[in-house]
């Protein structure tokens, strides 16, 4: 389909002055640290979602994709519930199961009865999963009623899913005026988005239909009359991941990585708006073969003054007044930027912060790939809310192995940082 594209004038990207040294908060957990390699199963953290057990807020949920590792549920104090193996591969040649991103549905009706459910975008096989949420259930409380038959995602064929342009980024949305539940899903190494509506199948099972697509733009016209592509390995398009639907208006936000934010309608209808731009929006840059790194030009002076690419995982704070706050991932310099939610003020930039060590044993979040926040009690241990953030960079460390975790922050913490 075809659409017009515009960026919106905002507070953010229009009168923003020199950046200042932006305040540290300290995290109060972190789970146990993932290896990505053999050894550590291939476990690489990535995104998570905040489950809150309304019969005991005390006995909540950190619900977090580990990539190949599968599925990982967690308690309040970050310690492992329950693991959940990714899919394997169709056959000996082919992609293995991949989590890449994940996030809640309250209530979806299915054939056995009213579930929450965890869903999570399965990038090695293009398709969604779903696990149903019970708390207590013996053996833990995720359950997997993805429907066998479910569809691929982007792919016509095994072929293409073995080329990995398949689900990535994920955001979920129960639309008030219908009833109904959808997610919405980019696809890896190009700029589209899917809206697919999550249906009931049979034995309390789930599944999904595309409704539409929309492409957002892989080039762009500048100031100064030329054309822009962010610099990328040849053949691949600036990718969506980081996504969050605003429940009270249907508003998605999505993280174009080397580009910005943008604002659109949830149902993937009218013209999306760009509230926010990288600061490495119209840089030129050469890709080098060798070395497989960019070779960035002269910076022309378009960018943005508050995310450093890439912009990563969106969430949002809620406030009992309506207000609150649309939370970035600032993945090139390890901070998180700050908007005002609300459309009329026009996703005004309000701040940011870093989460930085608390202790030696308990470091801060670096190239953050996903964050969750929810401003809701927790019990005692989090009775102003939870922020959870990955933390590319786990340290100490294990020698040379990757390692990767979540951070636990008192949203309380979060917020009186912004308001202050």
């Amino acid at each position: 389909m075809t659409t017009a594209f515009v960026a919106a004038t905002t507070t953010a990207s229009a009168t923003a002055t020199a950046a200042e040294p932006l305040p540290g908060i300290t995290p109060r957990a972190e789970t146990p640290v993932l290896h990505d390699d053999d050894a550590g199963g291939n476990a690489d953290a990535d995104d998570p979602a905040i489950w809150r057990n309304t019969a005991d807020p005390a006995r909540s949920l950190v619900i977090a994709t580990a990539k190949e590792g599968g599925l990982r549920a967690y308690d309040l104090d970050a310690r492992p519930v329950q693991s959940v193996a990714a899919p394997p591969a169709q056959g000996p040649d082919d992609a293995p199961g991949r989590f890449n991103n994940v996030d809640l549905v309250r209530g979806l009706k299915l054939s056995s009865g009213a579930a929450d459910l965890a869903v999570t975008s399965d990038r090695g096989h293009d398709k969604l999963r779903f696990y149903r949420i019970d708390r207590d259930r013996s053996g833990g409380p995720l359950t997997d009623v993805t429907d066998p038959a479910a569809p691929r995602v982007f792919s016509a064929d095994q072929d293409e899913v073995n080329e990995q342009r398949t689900a990535y980024g994920l955001a979920t949305w129960q639309d008030k005026a219908s009833g109904r539940s959808y997610a919405l899903v980019s696809q890896r190494e190009r700029t589209g988005v899917a809206l697919l509506e999550l249906l009931p199948a049979s034995g309390g099972k789930v599944t999904y239909r595309k409704v539409r697509t929309l492409d957002l733009p892989s080039s762009f016209r500048l100031p100064n009359g030329t054309t822009w592509s962010p610099c990328a390995e040849p053949g691949e398009l600036p990718q969506v991941e980081g996504m969050v639907v605003d429940p009270a208006n249907g508003t998605l936000y999505a993280g174009q990585e080397d580009v910005g934010i943008w604002r659109m309608r949830a149902d993937l209808t009218g013209t999306p708006e760009l509230v926010d731009k990288v600061r490495e929006y119209g840089v030129p840059g050469v890709y080098d073969e060798e070395t497989e790194e960019c070779e960035a030009g002269a910076d022309p002076g378009y960018g943005g003054k508050r995310i450093t690419a890439d912009v990563e995982g969106l969430t949002l704070v809620h406030e009992e007044d309506g207000d609150g706050y649309l939370l970035a991932s600032s993945q090139g310099d390890n901070t998180f930027a700050a908007y005002d939610r609300e459309l009329s003020d026009r996703n005004e930039y309000e701040g940011g912060f870093r989460v930085t060590p608390a202790g030696g044993a308990l470091d801060g979040s670096e190239e953050c790939d996903g964050a969750a926040a929810l401003n809701e009690s927790l019990g005692s241990k989090y009775p102003n809310g939870l922020l959870v953030v990955q933390d590319g960079h786990d340290a100490p460390g294990d020698g040379d192995r990757p390692a990767t975790n979540f951070k636990f922050v008192d949203l309380g913490k979060v917020m009186k940082t912004l308001d202050d």
